[in-house]
């Protein structure tokens, strides 16, 4: 028995499109690498798990560092809650991804990338290995790719620990060296001193698919889509209370209401935008728009309608990141629980709006004084739902209970 599920995807947009497997990486041998980070540059692709930094300049600066071994590695760690587009990329369209690292292995001079695959995704590893060994069969993996003398790309799949943390770039690369998955200081940063001490560049699986399509048709057909400042199409995994849950690949600039429309909600109450360390919009903000200059995302949203008591949700991600957070720093493990606390305070009526602001404090120290991403945007659903849903939460739950007293 395994954790397999079945795919929703409502194809549209760019990354669902034609290609066949393979093509993007003849071109690109063909074309050279300036011609790659010049096309990466020109359609503005920007890291798509969340942090949204420029693509073209990671490999810029992976492929400028002087090294006698480099890396590409893909992050394929999903374990932001409500987040499942990677999973469906990897089991529906896996050569996107794996001729993505090919071309980055190419462009910044790496000889081996590697897969660094969540641990509950075990059952694709032999799908996920046949297809590397067919790629290999093709010549488009191994010695000598495409025929290109010298240019020699393998690679290899590892799977995760199940840690939460390791989503963030230098915790990954820390469980990959076969230590505790703990963020690094940085700098120095990957794209200097990565896995093994080596220059790497970290990218989503997302963000690796795009790569194939922007060498085929080019990074101005790319930058067409979207925004200006966020170009392209967005993979966004929907669940929650609506009619049609799944992954939809849409353009940058939608708004929040559109999206709703289109997945068939119905009497919205909420919508918790970037997995549990997003934040949560309310009905009213619905008119906000999902791009990198209004409402980033790394993909997750979760619809809650007017049935749902908001308390209770908040107090779900908190314990979750209770749970998750690894304990190196300060400001993420005591903040952390003092916010549960807070929360739990809330539930039994013993608390006051001087001790929550308090909490509300901490957590903007948190977002500044934590380690890694983790702590930094845990207190993100803390802030939002109590500023957003304050009425409610003070008053009354969905259900007319009282929540506590003022």
């Amino acid at each position: 028995m395994h954790n397999e599920v079945i795919n929703t995807i409502h194809q549209g947009g760019i990354l669902f499109g034609n290609y066949s497997p393979g093509d993007a990486i003849k071109k690109a041998l063909s074309i050279g690498r300036e011609n790659i980070l010049f096309e990466l540059r020109e359609s503005k692709l920007k890291g798509r798990g969340g942090a949204g930094f420029p693509t073209s300049t990671k490999w810029m600066l992976t492929a400028a560092a002087q090294s006698d071994e480099k890396f590409i590695v893909c992050n394929a760690d999903e374990g932001e809650p409500g987040t499942f587009k990677d999973r469906v990329i990897l089991t529906e369209y896996p050569w996107l991804v794996f001729d993505g690292m090919v071309i980055g292995g190419f462009t910044v001079g790496a000889k081996k990338g590697i897969v660094y695959l969540r641990g509950e995704y075990v059952y694709m590893l032999e799908q996920l290995n046949n297809y590397l060994d067919k790629m290999r069969k093709e010549g488009l993996l191994g010695k000598n790719i495409g025929g290109k003398a010298g240019f020699d790309f393998d690679i290899e799949i590892m799977l995760g620990s199940g840690a939460y943390v390791c989503g963030e770039e230098t915790a990954l690369i820390e469980s990959l060296e076969g230590h505790r998955g703990e963020p690094r200081n940085r700098p120095p940063y990957p794209v200097n001193t990565g896995f093994n001490g080596k220059p790497t560049s970290v990218n989503n699986v997302e963000t690796l698919a795009a790569v194939p399509h922007i060498v085929i048709n080019g990074g101005t057909f790319y930058s067409t889509h979207g925004t200006s400042a966020s170009t392209g199409s967005k993979l966004f995994s929907v669940s929650g209370d609506c009619e049609r849950p799944g992954v939809y690949e849409l353009s940058w600039g939608i708004s929040i209401h559109e999206l709703l429309e289109i997945v068939g909600a119905k009497d919205p109450k909420a919508v918790q935008v970037g997995g549990a360390s997003g934040i949560c919009i309310p009905k009213t903000q619905f008119n906000r728009k999902l791009a990198y200059e209004d409402v980033a995302t790394g993909g997750s949203i979760m619809i809650f309608n007017e049935s749902r008591d908001m308390l209770h949700v908040l107090k779900n991600f908190m314990e979750f990141f209770v749970e998750e957070s690894c304990g190196q720093c300060t400001p993420c493990r005591v903040g952390n629980t003092k916010l549960l606390e807070g929360v739990e305070m809330i539930e039994s009526g013993e608390y006051t709006f001087m001790y929550l602001n308090k909490l509300k404090e901490l957590g903007k120290t948190m977002q500044l004084a934590s380690k890694c991403g983790l702590g930094q945007s845990s207190p993100n659903p803390f802030l939002s739902i109590l500023e957003n849903f304050k009425e409610e939460i003070f008053q009354s739950n969905g259900n007319g209970v009282k929540h506590g007293k003022k």
